[in-house]
């Protein structure tokens, strides 16, 4: 079932790629050998991260982003990561009911996830459904995080290209973001920036970018201002994003930078494996003593921690 599954997935059929993320999403045991199987054909595809605080029309910018690239004749693929329902478990928002224009076009393929308790803005699975549509032959890849501010800096270790999108409103979170979100930009969008208070946001970007960050290489962050809203400024933004790409390939940071995704992935999944076969019904039963042990000061949360680990080792 997994070779004809992987199959259809490469070439192009619908109702397979959502199979495939599906299984993916939900833990099934075959993941993992579909997972193996489709990552020989990824690598093509340019992922365009795409963060920033609630409101600052992120789908609005998506949406228009994918229009002036289905244009030029490119297959988008969008993965917008939304809060958990605290009812169904899955995403709270659906942004096919956010971008009706383009869910139509059978060269677009919109996944709404659920963070499902992950932190970071986006969900555990993100990376594996995005190798789904690299390897389905999606020109460009554009993932949406949840949009929760400071703690979104999971978002780098996925994408190709970073965006962070803010508001002439944004101005007094610019300092109290800077520390985090700020400093994983590859580009600042401006959006809505017909609004008042534009200027002033621009200069706080401005001042922000001179600070560089991670960005202290080669690479200078492009600040763009847009209203998606009109469609005002997406192909300057598209120029934007070719000329960073272009950056990364000539370099040979982009090698570097996805090699570094890979070992981020590789660990976050160990950790996972490890932590599935460590908490067996046991040793959460001796968790329970040892809560009432370190209650009483008998122990202390390091040697009961010791313990657990000490056992885990034992058994494995």
């Amino acid at each position: 079932m997994i070779d004809e599954l992987v199959e259809n997935v490469i070439n192009r059929q619908r109702r397979h790629i959502a199979r495939s993320i599906s299984l993916i999403e939900g833990g099934d045991d075959q993941a993992p050998e579909l997972l193996q199987k489709l990552h020989k054909h990824t690598g093509k595809a340019w992922r365009i991260g795409i963060t920033g605080p609630p409101g600052a029309g992120k789908s609005t910018l998506i949406a228009e982003l994918t229009k002036k690239l289905r244009e030029a004749g490119h297959r988008v693929a969008i993965v917008a990561v939304d809060p958990t329902s605290p009812f169904t478990s899955g995403a709270v928002l659906g942004d096919r009911i956010r971008m009706p224009d383009i869910e139509q076009d059978d060269d677009v393929f919109i996944r709404s996830m659920a963070t499902r308790g992950s932190s970071g803005g986006l969900s555990a699975r993100t990376a594996d459904a995005v190798d789904v549509f690299d390897a389905a032959g999606f020109d460009y890849i554009l993932i949406e995080s949840v949009g929760v501010g400071q703690v979104e800096l999971q978002i780098e270790r996925v994408a190709d290209s970073t965006l962070v999108v803010l508001v002439p409103e944004s101005g007094d979170q610019v300092q109290a973001i800077k520390a985090g979100l700020m400093e994983i930009a590859d580009l600042y969008i401006l959006n809505k920036s017909d609004r008042p208070g534009s200027n002033s946001m621009l200069q706080s970007l401005y001042a922000a970018v001179s600070f560089k960050g991670k960005h202290n290489e080669d690479w200078d962050v492009d600040i763009l201002q847009t209203v998606a809203s009109e469609g005002q400024g997406i192909s300057e933004l598209i120029l934007a994003i070719e000329k960073h790409r272009h950056f990364l390939e000539r370099s040979g940071k982009l090698q570097s930078r996805r090699k570094s995704q890979l070992e981020e992935r590789i660990r976050n999944k160990v950790y996972d494996s490890i932590q599935a076969s460590l908490w067996t019904p046991q040793r959460l039963a001796y968790l329970e003593q040892a809560l009432e042990s370190a209650q009483r000061g008998d122990e202390s949360p390091d040697s009961c921690a010791s313990s657990i680990v000490q056992d885990y080792q034992n058994k494995k």
